[in-house]
């Protein structure tokens, strides 16, 4: 199928798409400050840049786009029609990328929570899976102590 937009048209489009600072990625950051949790952001000495880190914890919250990191069983992780080898590859290789640095962070003694983007519409539900994660004040929020996917491709549809 040909794209309806033209080269310079899908360019300027893509290239407004940002990396940090998305919708999803300041919820997140707005329940930690709810938490008073302390944080830093995309920590270039980290394997990744990851979103989020939490040093004393030595906690990683990545906040990934459902249709960018293919979140499994979404509905926002649609195929585009145009262009699909280009697609699956630039795909292919996103997943792999993370988990190679879910890998090495994992490697590094740190424990990994993916947030996806989809997840961040029922803030209630997220915020109680954040809390429990980074067991705020030094136990489990839900008391259920419950063990976090440590990878990308682990973590539950939503």
């Amino acid at each position: 199928m040909v794209d309806r937009f033209t080269q310079q048209t899908r360019s300027r489009m893509m290239s407004a798409i940002r990396g940090k600072d998305t919708k999803p990625e300041l919820i997140v950051r707005r329940i930690l400050r709810e938490l008073s949790v302390g944080y830093r952001l995309h920590r270039k000495d980290l394997p990744g840049r990851p979103d989020i880190s939490m040093s004393g914890r030595r906690k990683i919250i990545e906040v990934r786009g459902c249709f960018w990191h293919r979140h499994p069983g979404c509905r926002f992780a649609y195929e585009p029609k145009s262009r699909q080898d280009f697609w699956q590859q630039k795909f292919a290789s996103n997943v792999e990328r993370d988990k190679r640095n879910d890998r090495a962070l994992r490697d590094q003694g740190w424990q990994t929570l993916t947030v996806w983007e989809c997840e961040t519409a029922q803030v209630t539900s997220l915020q109680e899976r954040i809390a429990e994660f980074i067991e705020v004040g030094g136990h489990s929020a839900s008391g259920k102590g419950r063990n976090y996917p440590r990878e990308a491709d682990e973590t539950p549809a939503g």
